[in-house]
């Protein structure tokens, strides 16, 4: 796929979801994941990468349906989204986020969704559906980002037996 038509979706500020917990520190943990993916999510929303990325520990990874290769840091993936906007004219226009699942594994967190983005570039406006695993780690007292996985939502599926 031509980086013009890549496709990037983000979750966007919303509701959790997880399990109920009694335990004042897991519910404390998931709202501060809640609230760090949120804060990915309204930069995505507004185009700003530079607010975006800050949420990303340097040493993130990033794998992409879109990408020919897993992307090994903030970085590259930073100069992967400069080559979009400068080539193909990429922007984000919006993105909403649903099916929102948050599981906290003691300094680790797993967010996954499911994701519309609307996106333009010099070919036009696009719409993608993607569903996206955001796994972060709790560093120096805050939640941070430190791999994201991004693969396009499958389409209906055929009945059984055909």
């Amino acid at each position: 796929m031509a980086t013009g038509q890549r496709r990037r979706a983000v979750l966007a500020v919303g509701r959790q979801a997880a399990a109920p917990t009694a335990d004042p520190v897991a519910a404390d943990a998931l709202r501060e994941v809640t609230a760090a993916a949120a804060a990915i999510v309204e930069a995505f929303g507004r185009h700003d990468p530079a607010t975006y990325f800050s949420h990303f520990a340097p040493d993130a990874t990033f794998v992409v349906h879109t990408s020919p290769k897993r992307l090994n840091t903030r970085a590259e993936y930073e100069a992967e989204w400069a080559t979009w906007e400068k080539e193909d004219g990429f922007r984000v226009r919006s993105c909403i986020s649903t099916d929102q699942h948050v599981q906290v594994l003691g300094e680790v967190a797993v967010f996954t969704h499911s994701v519309r983005t609307e996106l333009s570039t010099k070919q036009g406006p696009s719409t993608a559906q993607e569903r996206e695993t955001i796994v972060f780690h709790r560093r120096g007292g805050k939640w941070v980002a430190v791999h994201e996985h991004l693969s396009p939502l499958p389409g209906p599926q055929p009945p059984a037996g055909k």
